[in-house]
């Protein structure tokens, strides 16, 4: 993993106003811990630039005044308006221990469901990662030359010998969605299947009605002829 070094000077006086003093001219309050000492430091803001602003992760050396701290940045507390650095954690980096860090997913190769039509959908950008220092990956990478359209990879399918991935296994991390313009396609299709079933079953009871009626006029005929021959056999006995 790629290491930023970041020169600090230590803090002769804590407390908000000396704080905002530091902001003032152009530094950023900062605190190291997770070793033997705790030490409280400035560094110039525009040092972070390169650690913030990366599309990977990173390390992060530690000049305080000559002492060599290897950290990374734990957290980091920006102005809700100007954005400006407020504050910047970093922890202290022991190679028997691991750590817990947020790496960002890498894709590679070309997805057949994207040639498809389909279209690619980051579902996670970063994953949580818990790992010994030397193990910590800069990026997590994803092949998705075999991802299908309709199809899903899943942080069960990315596992690692080397490092713990904390998020749950059946989240999905990338997907190629199906376009909207065949699902539309293949919704008209099975309307125009359905009423065509309809039509047809619709002529199958034409047609027995129409047998029915037939049977029926058919037999009131006979019982018009029957009725027609006792009339005549009446008024020939009279």
């Amino acid at each position: 993993m790629k290491t930023i070094e970041i020169i600090g000077y230590k803090r002769a006086n804590l407390g908000k106003n000396e704080s905002k003093k530091l902001r003032s001219e152009g530094n950023v309050p900062s605190v190291v811990y997770g070793g033997k000492e705790q030490i409280h430091f400035h560094s110039p803001m525009i040092l972070f630039r390169d650690l913030i602003y990366t599309p990977g992760a990173n390390f992060v050396k530690l000049n305080i005044e000559g002492k060599i701290k290897n950290a990374i940045l734990q957290d980091i507390q920006f102005h809700p308006v100007s954005e400006i650095i407020l504050h910047a954690d970093f922890l202290e980096l022991s190679e028997n221990k691991k750590i817990k860090m947020e790496i960002p997913v890498k894709f590679l190769g070309n997805s057949p469901g994207v040639l498809q039509g389909g279209k690619i959908l980051t579902r996670i950008r970063k994953l949580s990662i818990l790992a010994y220092p030397k193990n910590m990956p800069e990026f997590i990478e994803i092949d998705i030359s075999h991802l299908e359209l309709g199809k899903s990879i899943k942080v069960e399918d990315i596992l690692s010998k080397q490092y713990e991935i904390l998020n749950s296994p059946l989240v999905s991390v990338v997907s190629v969605n199906i376009p909207r313009v065949t699902i539309e396609e293949e919704v008209e299709e099975e309307e125009e299947e359905e009423e065509g079933t309809e039509g047809e079953e619709g002529t199958e009871g034409t047609k027995e009605g129409d047998k029915e009626s037939s049977k029926g006029g058919k037999e009131g005929d006979k019982t018009k002829s029957k009725d027609s021959e006792g009339d005549k056999k009446e008024e020939s006995k009279d």
